[in-house]
Parts: structure tokens; C-alpha cells; sequence
């Protein structure tokens, strides 16, 4: 599997990589959880942009993200606009989010853009070309808050957004009780052996699923989100306590 480099960073090769939202209804929230990142030597930043409370606004989202960019430096960032229906905060038209995301794609501020994978194929095929025509990775996503479905329903969910044109694929899901995270890790580790031919990111939500963010990369996960500050998600852990808990096993050999 080759990994998707972005700057400095490889996903997809060695120790799973950290990423840390940042949230904020106004740019001078939006600046401070920028530079919180920063400090908590997290590997990349989320800009979920459906918190910012202009985050219809192409015009006023491509602002804040050149700010965010000074404010980051080299530090890649991802563009999330995360839609109502998969966990997010705002309800946004199709063609809105085409429009939105194509502007974020040509602004020269961001590395990743994600795409929500089941909200239309036209959808998901305007914005990974338009990402990819300024150079933009993509991450397919779909975020499951009602169960966890059964392991061939995640694989089969993860191969479908491997025929978008993708270059990382996400899955996250919601356990109603422990076997869940255990059918989470084992269809990554089915997708990651079998059918994987990008980088993958999976993870059990909320305080049952927080062992996926620690050991997903035993699974093959690629990718685990911490916070550096308010989280964007339930039972994420902050950055340096995963941190610490990658390094003791990975060093171990136990993901090694």
C-alpha cells in the first residue's frame, strides 16, 4: 500500500498519525484552537468548518482559512465541513457544499479535503476532481451515529468509497456494546489485508470505542483524532496522551 504524503507527513507508512480538530464559531476561536494544535504536537489539524458561524460563506471561509494557514505554518490541514445528517452542525444544500468545497480546494490554504462518501456520486465526483486539479488529497468519509454495522457492511461501505477516486478512506461508527469495537477493528483488518489498496482511518466513537483510537493501528487504521481542546467528536482523547500511548506500542513492536 503507498502511502498519501502530504508536506512532510506520510500517511499510511510507520506509527498511525495524529490529527486534532479545530473548532470555533468566530476566526479569533477558530486562531486559538489553531494554535493549540500547534502546541500539542498533533501530526495534522481538521478545520471542522461547519462550527465557524460564517461556514456557508465561501468568500468568508476562504478568509479564514488563509488566517488559519499563517497560524499553522507547515502544519497540514484538512477541510472538513461535516453535514448535519453525519454528526455535524449545519444543514448545507448539495450544491452548496460542491461550491464551498471547490472554493477551499482552489485556495491554495489546505492539503486534504474531506467528502462525505454517500451524499450522491455527483457530489462526490465534483469534489475530489476539483481537489485533485489544485493538487488537494481527498478522504472519503461516512460517520454511522446510530450502531455499528456488521463487519461485511463495513468493508463493503469502505470498498464502495474506494471506487470514488479517494485517497484515504474513513469510517467511523457508533458501538452499542463492546463486541461492536471488536467488529469495527476486525472489518479494518479485513478491508486493510484483503482490499485496501490506499490508507484507511476507522474508529468506535464515544467513552466504548476509545481503545480504536488507541490501538486502531493494529487493525491497520492509519489515522487517530485527538483534541487539543474541545473535541469534534465523542471519546476522543487529547493528543498527548494518545501520543504517548502510540509511542509505548509502537516501540513495543506490538503495531509494529
Amino acid at each position: 500500500m503507498k502511502p498519501v504524503v502530504i508536506r512532510k507527513l506520510a500517511i499510511g507508512e510507520g506509527m498511525p498519525k495524529i490529527c486534532a480538530p479545530i473548532v470555533g464559531r468566530s476566526l479569533e476561536e477558530m486562531t486559538e484552537g489553531a494554535r493549540a494544535v500547534l502546541e500539542s504536537g498533533a501530526d495534522f489539524a481538521e478545520w471542522r468548518v461547519d462550527w465557524f458561524a460564517d461556514g456557508l460563506h465561501p468568500d468568508r471561509v476562504c478568509g479564514a482559512l488563509q488566517k488559519l494557514r499563517e497560524t499553522l505554518g507547515e502544519l497540514p490541514l484538512l477541510f472538513t465541513f461535516r453535514t448535519l445528517g453525519e454528526g455535524g452542525e449545519k444543514v448545507i444544500e448539495p450544491d452548496a457544499y460542491v461550491r464551498l468545497n471547490q472554493a477551499a480546494a482552489q485556495s491554495g490554504a489546505v492539503d486534504l479535503i474531506d467528502v462525505e462518501a454517500f451524499l450522491g456520486e455527483a457530489v462526490v465526483e465534483a469534489v475530489v476532481d476539483a481537489a485533485h486539479a489544485q493538487g488537494v488529497h481527498v478522504i472519503a468519509s461516512n460517520h454511522e451515529f446510530r450502531k455499528t454495522p456488521c463487519k461485511e457492511a463495513i468493508v463493503q461501505r469502505l470498498r464502495a468509497m474506494q471506487k470514488s477516486g479517494a485517497d484515504i478512506l474513513k469510517m467511523a461508527v457508533m458501538p452499542k456494546r463492546a463486541d461492536d469495537v471488536f467488529t469495527l477493528l476486525a472489518a479494518t483488518r479485513e478491508m486493510y489485508e484483503t482490499y485496501a489498496d490506499r490508507p484507511i482511518i476507522t474508529m468506535s466513537m464515544a467513552d466504548m470505542g476509545k481503545i480504536s483510537r488507541l490501538c486502531g493501528g493494529l487493525s491497520g487504521s492509519a489515522v487517530t483524532f485527538g483534541t487539543a481542546g474541545r473535541a469534534s467528536a465523542p471519546g476522543q482523547i487529547e493528543v498527548q496522551k494518545l501520543a504517548e500511548t502510540l509511542r509505548l506500542l509502537w516501540e513495543s513492536e506490538v503495531m509494529a
